[in-house]
């Protein structure tokens, strides 16, 4: 046992107590972790700044406001349903367009309105929510996705997961739905994380369910190479996210519409450590020298260049 533990240690990867110690609980304060598990908050906060979110329909809080259920779900794009304080994707609802007196889900299933109201109530009763208390619904604009993930995804919204550092952002990875996951970018439930390179925003290696691949299970199709667009402009979104949060140690969750461009879908304040089996690296030394790095002066441009000279003199350039 100690001879493994001696040898992850060596191969520079972070362990969860580690990560507890070192960065959730040294860099990122009780009353500022609240701003991220709202999602209402984190909005708020990003709007403020100048990130661009999905935009928000409304919210139901309680029971008296179901009555503007209908009018939050009149829209022919579709929409998506969340918890306020969920996490790892649990209660999320898209619904893509009307269909026959309901609404077609990202599932192919025909969802009712008494369904609808249905898993609202369950929101509003704390059943996904984080502490366990009750809960809010919100009602957001439904993203659609940029197709230069088609061949290796399948049947929902991929996004992008870059863990901050002291506003430095430090490693990154596109996070794939699956059949397995049913259609949703979660790598609890089977989803394909995938490394992106920091500097060039290509996709490397993949992950699924703890093990490796370099292709996605229902396509087929190998899982390098890919670029994703906009890239400067997302390492600039989740920098800005430090600003606007304090949070030392975070991620920032982002999608790529189709015509609206990049969007901060929400940020964690845990962000797990599968990222290191996606880049088949760890970690520990890259994350240690964003610690160290002299940040005085510089906006979150001047970190994302900091970041990207960090990350080389970790990572080489990939063959």
């Amino acid at each position: 046992m100690i001879g493994r533990y001696r040898a992850l240690r060596k191969a520079g990867l972070l362990g969860i107590n580690e990560r507890n110690v070192r960065l959730v609980n040294e860099l990122n304060p009780r009353r500022l972790i609240r701003l991220v598990d709202d999602k209402r908050e984190t909005k708020r906060l990003a709007n403020a700044a100048n990130i661009p979110t999905p935009e928000l329909y409304g919210v139901i809080a309680n029971p008296f406001h179901m009555r503007h259920l209908e009018s939050y779900l009149d829209k022919p794009d579709g929409v998506v349903i969340k918890p306020a304080n969920g996490s790892q994707g649990n209660g999320i609802q898209v619904l893509m367009e009307p269909m026959r007196g309901g609404w077609r889900r990202s599932n192919g299933q025909r969802a009712l309105l008494e369904d609808i109201r249905f898993h609202v109530n369950n929101i509003l009763s704390g059943m996904y929510s984080l502490s366990g208390q009750p809960d809010v619904a919100m009602f957001e604009y439904r993203v659609k996705f940029d197709e230069i993930f088609n061949p290796i995804s399948f049947g929902g919204v991929p996004d992008i997961r870059i863990i901050v550092v002291r506003g430095i952002p430090a490693v990154a990875m596109v996070r794939l739905p699956t059949a397995e996951s049913d259609g949703k970018a979660n790598l609890h439930k089977g989803g394909v994380g995938v490394g992106l390179d920091l500097v060039t925003g290509k996709t490397l290696s993949g992950m699924q369910n703890g093990k490796t691949t370099d292709i996605h299970p229902d396509t087929a199709n190998p899982l390098r190479n890919f670029s994703v667009p906009h890239w400067d402009t997302m390492l600039e979104m989740a920098s800005k996210a430090y600003d606007v949060t304090g949070l030392g140690y975070l991620g920032a969750d982002i999608v790529l519409d189709k015509t609206k461009g990049p969007l901060l879908l929400e940020l964690n304040a845990r962000p797990g450590l599968a990222i290191q089996i996606a880049n088949r690296i760890g970690i520990r030394p890259l994350l240690k020298a964003t610690l160290e790095a002299d940040t005085e002066g510089l906006d979150a441009l001047g970190r994302v260049e900091l970041a990207r000279k960090l990350y080389r003199s970790h990572v080489p350039e990939p063959i």
